[in-house]
């Protein structure tokens, strides 16, 4: 499977970045217009991980009605400001949850599923994972 985008300048230190599946995002170092290059990598970390996470929870039958996922990253001092540590907290909310499901599905994600993931920890990042569960009526 391959994937494209383009990233085109467009000013100062201001990029925008055109998917090949059409979308376009602007990305944006002094953070005026976009967000910054390695908090895109932190969402695209956070969307690959909930995607799996709310998948494996639905065919599990589990009645999730939200699901966020708080990333909070560190970053060496030295050029390249690489990360060195990421650390995702899922909330998932719902009716009647079942920790061990929950449980299952952070673990799965992490070990099986997210490509974003497992590329990152490949390349050295150590990513830690927790969740928290709100009942909802």
């Amino acid at each position: 499977m391959s994937m494209s985008v383009s990233v085109n300048w467009d000013g100062d230190d201001r990029f925008k970045a055109t998917t090949g599946s059409g979308f376009d995002i602007t990305i944006d170092k002094d953070l005026q217009q976009g967000p910054r290059p390695m908090e895109l990598m932190l969402a695209g970390l956070g969307g690959c991980t909930s995607v799996d996470v709310v998948g494996i929870l639905r065919k599990a039958r589990q009645d999730v009605v939200n699901c966020v996922a708080d990333i909070q990253a560190e970053r060496s001092d030295e050029v390249p400001s690489v990360f060195t540590e990421i650390h995702v907290k899922f909330t998932v909310s719902g009716r009647k949850l079942k920790p061990a499901a929950v449980e299952r599905a952070v673990r799965l994600s992490a070990e099986q599923y997210c490509s974003a993931s497992l590329m990152l920890e490949r390349g050295g990042v150590k990513i830690s994972h927790s969740f928290d569960i709100i009942e909802v009526e």
